[in-house]
């Protein structure tokens, strides 16, 4: 045990583009990837953060043979832990190299297709649709297509699932059980999640406006992110950071809401920065979970100010640029605060007008740069109370 953590690799994809490089500059440029979505019919007026390119797109992108039929989950994620593996320049030939990935829709935009044929008819319907449909299917694809030989598992905690997976790859290198691992997750758009989250009410017709006080709700999102976590003793070309603190707390106050007292974010954001040895002070950015909707926003202002005080550091949602992408919220997230880190960035709250009561203090509003920083926090926080909290530090 004690073993740093570092992170070699970024890989990701979503409505802001393909690759790392492709969010850095839609984030320094203010530019929201949220717009009335096109993917499917619904009967809902929804506008979401979706990846602009078709599945067959996305196939013939990661050249994967024709005739098969690929879920998007899995598409969106062996385009983001390829990139991630690629961009490390791991040479895995040696090391015990695992995959750890998160999702909450798994193949259901697949499997929807069955049951619309099904359903009027059960002489109907290609049960090929049916393979991928297990949350399992998409890591284990990604798995053998790069060709992986330690550890793999799937990691479902809702919205909080892709911080679990890092969390848990962390813990992995730290026991010695793995070199190096892949962590993060991927998620797809489908009927199930639109139909779902409408049915909550918490659905915003308009771009979503997080932590403001007039906010009305989420937009949906897809994508993934993935970071390629290594042990002290494996060589990398890059290092960006270390993984100085992680903590997930659960306080099982109800199905899909938060407490008042943003008890579970509170405990997931001190047991964080109690692990990394840090002070309050030494957090220069937090990357909220800020998914703009009432309860969530206030749940989570409350913790902040209970864990810093009157001196919350700077923080801002990123959902604005990208929606929320449920099961792989939590991998783009965490790749945004390491651009920030790394680039001495903050990145602003898009949409925001007024301050919310429970807060002090407003979020960022524009790109800040030039800050010098030494630790980040990301948070992502799920239905059920499953709240997950990361700290990441300059090396």
């Amino acid at each position: 045990m004690g073993k740093d953590v570092f992170v070699a690799g970024l890989g990701c994809i979503s409505a802001l583009g393909v690759g790392v490089s492709k969010q850095r500059g839609s984030l320094l440029g203010e530019i929201s990837g949220i717009a009335p979505l096109t993917l499917f019919d619904t009967i809902h007026g929804v506008m979401a953060g979706e990846v602009h390119m078709s599945n067959e797109d996305l196939r013939e992108m990661l050249e994967l043979p024709s005739g098969k039929e690929y879920s998007r989950t899995t598409l969106l994620g062996l385009a983001a832990s390829g990139e991630a593996l690629k961009d490390s320049g791991l040479m895995t030939e040696g090391l015990r190299v695992g995959l750890i990935s998160a999702t909450s829709v798994g193949g259901m935009d697949v499997s929807e297709l069955f049951y619309r044929e099904y359903l009027p008819d059960n002489r109907r319907g290609r049960l090929r649709q049916l393979i991928g449909h297990d949350c399992g299917a998409s890591t284990q694809f990604i798995y053998d297509k790069l060709g992986l030989n330690g550890f793999c598992t799937t990691i479902n905690t809702a919205c909080s699932s892709a911080n679990n997976a890092i969390m848990l790859g962390s813990r992995m290198i730290k026991a010695g059980l793995l070199d190096a691992v892949i962590a993060g997750g991927t998620d797809s758009l489908c009927r199930f999640t639109v139909n779902g989250f409408s049915s909550l009410g918490i659905l915003d017709e308009k771009h979503c406006r997080p932590f403001d006080a007039g906010r009305a709700g989420l937009n949906l999102g897809e994508g993934a992110g993935y970071l390629l976590l290594v042990s002290d003793r494996v060589e990398c070309k890059k290092i960006y950071c270390k993984v100085a603190g992680y903590s997930n707390a659960n306080d099982a106050f109800h199905q899909t809401a938060s407490s008042s007292e943003g008890e579970g974010a509170y405990l997931a954001m001190k047991g964080a920065l109690e692990m990394s040895g840090l002070s309050g002070d030494d957090i220069g950015y937090i990357n909220v979970h800020g998914t703009g909707t009432q309860n969530n926003d206030a749940s989570e202002a409350t913790a902040m100010v209970r864990l810093f005080g009157e001196s919350v550091p700077p923080f801002s949602s990123t959902k604005g640029y990208t929606g929320h992408a449920l099961g792989a919220a939590g991998g783009l997230e965490s790749i945004f605060a390491i651009l920030a880190l790394e680039g001495g960035f903050i990145w602003p709250n898009l949409n925001f007008r007024e301050r919310l009561e429970e807060c002090p203090k407003p979020p960022q509003t524009v790109v800040k740069q030039g800050v010098t920083m030494r630790s980040v926090m990301t948070n992502s926080f799920g239905f059920g109370g499953n709240c997950t909290t990361l700290i990441f530090e300059k090396c």
